[in-house]
C-alpha cells in the first residue's frame, strides 16, 4: 500500500501553527524548530515560505487584523462616524481578546502587513469621508489604536489577588474590596473599556461640533 501523503506545507499551515503556539506560549516560543516539529517537516523547508521569524510573526499579526470588522467604514453603510468608531473598536478589541499575546507585534504598526494597512486605510477613509480634516483623522486613528491595544495588554481586575489579607487597611485604606476584583474580571474590564471609549467619543464629538460650526457650511 502507498504511504498516506503528508499535507503539503503552505503559508497558511505555517501561520495557523504559529498562531496556536503564540496563543499557548507567547511570542518567544515561536521558532523554526518548534514550528517544524508541530508541522512534521524539516526546519529548512519553512524558509521556502518565510525568510525570517519576524515575517512569520507579521503574518500571525495580520491574521488577527483580518478578523476586525471594517464594514462600518464602507460606502453606503448607514452608521455615522461616532457609531462606526464604537463598533469598530469593539470588533478590534474582541479580536485581540482572543489573541492577546500578539499585541506587541501589532503595536509596532502595520508596516507592510496587508490586513493591517487595510484597517488603517478604512479608519482614515471613514473619518475624512465624515468631514474630519486629514490631519485630525490621522490623530483619531492613532488615538483609537493606542486605546484599543492598551486595553488588550493585560487585565486591570486580573492584576489583583483574591486574598483579602493582602490588602491591610492600615496600608491600603481604600482597597478593602480589591480581593473581589479578580472574580469580577470580565465585568470590570469590559466596563472600563466601554467607559473609556464613551469618554473618547464624547470628546471627539465636541471637537467635531466645533469644527462644523467653524466651517463655511456650518
Amino acid at each position: 500500500m502507498a504511504r498516506p501523503r503528508k499535507p503539503l506545507l503552505s503559508r497558511d499551515r505555517i501561520v495557523a501553527a504559529a498562531v496556536q503556539l503564540v496563543d499557548a506560549e507567547g511570542l518567544e516560543a515561536v521558532s523554526t524548530r518548534r514550528l517544524a516539529a508541530a508541522l512534521g517537516v524539516s526546519g529548512p523547508s519553512l524558509y521556502n515560505h518565510f525568510r525570517t521569524k519576524d515575517e512569520i510573526l507579521d503574518a500571525v499579526a495580520d491574521t488577527v487584523s483580518a478578523r476586525v470588522d471594517l464594514s462600518m467604514f464602507e460606502e453606503g453603510d448607514p452608521r455615522d462616524w461616532r457609531t462606526a468608531l464604537h463598533d469598530w473598536a469593539h470588533s478590534y478589541r474582541d479580536a485581540l481578546a482572543d489573541h492577546p499575546n500578539v499585541v506587541p507585534v501589532l503595536a509596532r504598526g502595520p508596516r507592510r502587513r496587508p490586513a493591517g494597512l487595510r484597517l488603517a486605510d478604512a479608519v482614515f477613509g471613514g473619518m475624512t469621508a465624515a468631514g474630519w480634516p486629514a490631519a485630525q483623522a490621522t490623530r483619531i486613528g492613532a488615538l483609537m489604536r493606542y486605546f484599543i491595544l492598551g486595553s488588550a495588554v493585560g487585565s486591570f481586575a486580573g492584576g489583583f489577588v483574591d486574598d483579602e489579607q493582602a490588602y491591610d487597611p492600615g496600608d491600603y485604606p481604600h482597597l478593602g474590596q480589591a480581593h473581589l476584583l479578580a472574580e469580577r474580571r470580565r465585568e470590570v474590564d469590559e466596563g472600563a473599556f466601554e467607559t473609556g471609549l464613551a469618554a473618547l467619543l464624547d470628546g471627539l464629538a465636541l471637537q467635531f461640533e466645533a469644527l462644523v460650526g467653524e466651517s463655511p457650511a456650518g
